[in-house]
């Protein structure tokens, strides 16, 4: 770094990223505490331990291919042509693409002086990797064995969001040049991925043992500790600020992008490198916050499980575009989302004889369907990306946001990254009789074995003389 000012920039970027991190760590942390809270006590042991293993498992993963493949199919592969050639100065390092930037053995991957920005900027998308694994956790507990949900959870915490990623969020994603696809903060591109997975899985696993009774009609089979739910909840709120930001370019001078030669233009871009501005998306996460609240109890007639999802809903429907909404639209969209993914719930429940233990596919799936489609009408017309605005590039053509393009793009999301994959994956597990745990385990619990050697330990103390 020669100049003062592209020094401080850099540095502050590093440290902005590295913050993002450090906040979405507590969405893992809320997402454990909300499991434990929606699960029995008997299986409560099991259920942390499956949430705590799925980190070493993306991690590594994620580091050996995930990123790689993050970098290497934005294109299809040859879907639509790629603008990182020489002339726009996108190459890096020998090839931009996956042959060079995330490969495990890159000095990029490393502590490097001439690079402050990829460890930090892989960390985050690692974070979001956790996300998606972590919502498809919620889904299956108090079934699945551990090996199956290991491999799921490599599946689409490295492989799967990863490839909807590159299509959808990528600066060089086919969908966004084609499509018209904006998804500023990951309605579809993590959200209905994984809501869509997890359903595919649940389509296999089948319900819990007494969630239906004979005739069909569902039983309740209510949280078990609702302040670990709230707690949980409220801490995916305070994680989801992190995730927000991780979402933004802090700092980007658009003047020489733009066309506006000799023009110094610095601000905060999405990360399609389209402008925002931090101040804007606080007042719209905010208010899809509050929409999602306050629908959640609306609907559910004050039900506390509902009211705390309905909150995450509501911000998961308004973030395809709360990069561009008027906060009215983030409330009402996040108010409108919230309201269909509650009436989905328990209409495919009903239908399909699905048993989600804790709304997942609804509260991430149907809500970032529900944004995906909306925001394709409210933002009809706008840039799908900064790279289609002006001069920015010269020779590529991005589509603009529009409805079709927005549709698609969801069913791709949720239904051909999402559904499929889980559905196959699950049945492969399910054949190897891999899938679920037995019967007898699954009534007497998972914690079984724990908690008889628990009890004879404390047999063993009770009865000593010493």
């Amino acid at each position: 770094m020669d100049d003062q000012l592209g020094a401080l920039t850099t540095i502050f970027t590093e440290f902005y990223y590295w913050m993002t991190v450090v906040l979405m760590f507590l969405i893992h942390v809320g997402f454990c505490m909300y499991e434990v809270g929606a699960s029995r006590y008997k299986h409560h042991q099991h259920t942390l331990m499956k949430n705590t293993l799925l980190i070493p498992l993306v991690t590594v993963t994620w580091f050996f291919f995930g990123w790689w493949i993050y970098w290497a199919f934005p294109t299809g592969p040859g879907i639509a042509p790629s603008i990182m050639t020489e002339s726009t100065g996108l190459i890096l390092g020998g090839g931009f693409g996956a042959n060079e930037l995330a490969n495990p053995t890159n000095a990029l991957m490393a502590i490097n002086l001439g690079d402050h920005i990829m460890g930090v900027f892989w960390a985050a998308f690692l974070l979001f990797s956790w996300t998606a694994a972590s919502i498809v956790s919620g889904a299956v507990i108090e079934r699945i064995t551990t090996f199956a949900f290991g491999i799921l959870a490599i599946a689409i915490g490295s492989v799967f969001w990863s490839i909807d990623a590159a299509w959808g969020w990528h600066f060089d994603g086919w969908m966004v040049k084609l499509l018209g696809y904006h998804d500023a903060y990951a309605s579809g591109v993590i959200h209905a991925v994984c809501g869509g997975f997890a359903l595919g899985i649940l389509a296999v696993l089948g319900p819990r043992i007494g969630k239906f009774s004979s005739s069909g009609e569902p039983r309740n089979i209510g949280p078990r500790n609702p302040w670990l739910v709230c707690i949980g909840l409220f801490l995916i709120y305070t994680g989801f600020w992190g995730f927000y930001a991780a979402c933004n370019i802090p700092i980007f001078d658009l003047g020489p992008e733009y066309g506006m030669e000799g023009t110094t233009f610095f601000t905060a871009t999405n990360i399609y490198v389209t402008p925002t501005t931090l101040s804007g998306i606080t007042m719209n996460f905010l208010l899809s916050l509050a929409g999602g609240l306050l629908s959640g109890y609306w609907i559910s007639k004050g039900d506390p499980f509902w009211t705390y999802s309905g909150g995450l809903a509501g911000i998961i429907a308004a973030s395809a575009g709360n990069d561009l909404y008027h906060p009215m639209q983030s409330l009402i969209i996040a108010g409108v989302g919230t309201a269909i993914a509650y009436k989905l719930h328990y209409w495919v429940e009903r239908t399909f004889k699905i048993d989600d233990a804790v709304g997942a596919v609804a509260v991430h799936g149907y809500a970032g369907v529900v944004g995906l489609v909306i925001c394709g009408f409210v933002l009809w017309g706008y840039p799908s990306s900064g790279y289609g605005v002006g001069s920015m590039w010269v020779g590529t053509d991005y589509a603009p946001i529009n409805p079709l393009g927005m549709i698609i793009g969801a069913i791709i999301m949720f239904g051909v990254l999402g559904f499929l994959p889980g559905w196959i994956l699950a049945k492969i597990l399910h054949g190897m009789g891999k899938l679920r745990i037995p019967r007898e385990v699954e009534l007497a619990g998972l914690d079984y074995n724990i908690m008889e050697q628990a009890q004879k330990d404390e047999r063993a103390v009770a009865s000593s003389n010493r």
